[in-house]
């Protein structure tokens, strides 16, 4: 029954409306910078726990080329034969040269030399963890825009980026891969996902909507930033063009997709305009970064298309089988996720039954659409990285989110979109709890254990240089110094492990500190399959095929030979042979050298090369002890 009085409730105004709408914005973007925050600091402890060696591409297709950018071609950088042959881009050695750069004119002058050797081993790290975090933010941010803000499967997408072991391995390393990875979910997440389809507008005489996908200059900027970030991806590893190859022709030919085709005459002339001047600002960019670095011009995605593709020198480093990226590559990168992300390919395909709205449902489409061109295309090629595929991880989390949340919790499929109630209603928690153990011991043991010796015997060495040196520990090496003669024909140290398994100036740092390893080019100038490529042995393996006969070629008993080193670094395995050789009775008695075992390090519990079994070693020679030089 009704009080009598009139009721003074009064609907919102356009202003007031326009205020909450503004209001809940600028939450939502404080509410996203506090998590980058946060995921910034979780990632720098995670750098900080990251003291393994993995790959050389960490150092010598980063860090090297960098060290050589600033600090010139006698810094003691090891360039290698892509760099000499200008296969790769010089952009992304360039954002490492940066943090040098920094390190070296703003906080360089006046310090300890010892001091800025720490500062410049610990800048790289500082920079990828800063790319690392964007990476984990803009997947968790695509998650978002695709399941809803704030939704339990976008917050599950960052949980699983997070706690993933590959990526507590390899987030925070230097590869061009990690890097393509975080601009590969910048440019996702800018992407304009309305282009696969949008709702009926009502006109059935046409088959294309009559929606405007580019109303505002935002939303055109957004879709420029996306090519911009894609572009650059796809210059860092050619291969990054197969995700923007899947989503295209996806759009156009509209398979399996739902909704309405936006792709009218306008909308298109748009998209064409747009790519080609993105495409062609990155490309000069790129143009004239390479001509910079290279002093010519030149164009690295190409010669890299030609050398990996036509010369199939990449199998030199190693061949698998066709379905390593099915039976290795996705169970390394996705660990105990593995189930709910073919769970998710699986279902993306009839997204419609899921109740996603269209636009979601086309991108979960698109995203199985890339994983599956990219993995056909990659396993046609011989040589096959986890690695190479880790710019699909995105996906994968995305399209695991909603199986995964409905799995631990009482949520379902469809109502992962929903905000995180009070009480998620978590089940199965042993299973949650002992997959969660898996990933902290796997991860913890990959980053902190396994393959670490190669890291710290740098650290030995360069320590051991600047007590022995202490005035040549001069950053960039000085110009107008006193000859020391003594001094610049010491070889400081001999590596003689595998090819490249060790970082090299990125932390010996001193340009002085003079070192040798052994080499592995490949046979550049050969036929793929032919008879002189069969035969063909680089110097590692060379040396591994005979170690004794090696030695007596480095330092013959009838011509000069190669320095002697103060130093001698290798995996036990090389001891039997240099003792041998240094034996009074032995082929190189005349040096004199007595081997003295003056550091060592356990090395993990495996190895996939078997050259690197047990004890990483160092043997001091004492050959630079006496008192009077003796010929090598």
């Amino acid at each position: 029954m009704s009080s009598g009085k009139k009721s003074t409730a009064r609907a919102p105004t356009a202003a007031t409306r326009s205020s909450l709408k503004s209001h809940a914005a600028t939450l939502t973007t404080v509410q996203a910078r506090e998590a980058l925050a946060v995921i910034f600091t979780i990632r720098l402890v995670n750098a900080l726990c990251v003291r393994t060696f993995f790959q050389p591409d960490e150092y010598f297709q980063a860090l090297e080329p960098a060290w050589r950018m600033v600090f010139g071609e006698d810094s003691g950088a090891w360039i290698t034969w892509e760099w000499q042959h200008q296969i790769r881009s010089s952009v992304h050695p360039a954002v490492f040269a940066f943090g040098y750069w920094l390190v070296q004119n703003f906080w360089g002058p006046g310090i300890a030399p010892t001091v800025k050797a720490k500062w410049l081993i610990a800048a790289p790290k500082v920079l990828q963890t800063g790319f690392a975090a964007l990476g984990d933010w803009y997947s968790w941010r695509l998650a978002e825009k695709l399941y809803g803000h704030g939704s339990v499967a976008a917050w599950s997408v960052l949980l699983m980026t997070l706690a993933n072991p590959w990526q507590w391995y390899t987030a925070t390393r230097t590869f061009s891969n990690c890097f393509e990875t975080t601009l590969t979910a910048m440019a996702l997440y800018y992407w304009p996902w309305d282009l696969l389809g949008t709702e009926d507008d009502g006109n059935a005489s046409s088959k294309y909507s009559t929606i405007p996908l580019f109303k505002t200059w935002n939303q055109i900027n957004k879709f420029r930033l996306s090519l911009v970030l894609a572009a650059f991806a796809v210059l860092l590893r050619p291969t990054n063009i197969l995700i923007w190859l899947a989503i295209g022709t996806l759009a156009l030919t509209r398979a399996t997709l739902g909704g309405k085709s936006p792709l009218t005459r306008t909308n298109l002339l748009i998209v064409y305009r747009e790519v080609f001047l993105c495409g062609s600002f990155v490309l000069g960019l790129s143009l004239l970064a390479d001509r910079q670095y290279y002093g010519e011009w030149t164009f690295p995605p190409m010669t890299f298309l030609h050398f990996n593709l036509a010369q199939d020198l990449a199998a030199f480093y190693g061949q698998n089988d066709w379905h390593y990226y099915l039976s290795q590559g996705i169970p390394l990168l996705c660990t105990t996720i593995t189930p709910f992300v073919l769970k998710g390919v699986f279902k993306s395909l009839d997204a419609e039954k899921s109740n996603w709205p269209l636009t979601t449902s086309n991108a979960l489409k698109a995203l199985t659409f890339t994983i599956i061109i990219n993995i056909a295309s990659l396993s046609i090629i011989s040589h096959k990285e986890v690695r190479f595929i880790t710019p699909l991880l995105p996906a994968f989390h995305i399209l695991a989110a909603p199986y995964i949340t409905s799995f631990f919790t009482s949520i379902s499929d469809a109502a992962a979109s929903a905000r995180p109630a009070v009480n998620l209603g978590w089940k199965r928690n042993p299973l949650l709890a002992g997959g969660l153990l898996v990933n902290a011991v796997i991860g913890g043991y990959l980053s902190y254990f396994h393959a670490a010796a190669p890291i710290q015997v740098l650290d030995f060495l360069r320590s051991e240089f600047e007590t022995i040196h202490p005035q040549h520990l001069a950053l960039p090496r000085p110009t107008n110094s006193t000859p020391d003669y003594d001094f610049e024909q010491e070889l400081f140290a001999l590596f003689l492990t595998p090819c490249h398994a060790t970082p090299w100036r990125s932390h010996l740092v001193y340009p002085e500190l003079r070192a040798r390893a052994l080499t592995c080019e490949p046979p550049v100038g050969t036929a793929p399959r032919s008879a002189e490529r069969a035969v063909y042995r680089d110097e590692t393996r060379r040396f591994y095929d005979d170690q004794l006969g090696f030695l007596q070629e480095l330092w013959p008993a009838d011509r000069p030979g190669e320095d002697m080193a103060r130093y001698i670094v290798g995996y036990e395995g090389v001891g039997p042979a240099l003792r041998r050789y240094f034996d009074w009775s032995g082929p190189g008695a005349r040096h004199k050298v007595e081997l003295n075992e003056v550091w060592s390090s356990w090395n993990g519990l495996f190895t996939d090369d078997e050259r690197k079994a047990g004890r990483l070693v160092v043997w001091a020679t004492g050959f630079y002890d006496y008192t009077l030089p003796v010929e090598p």
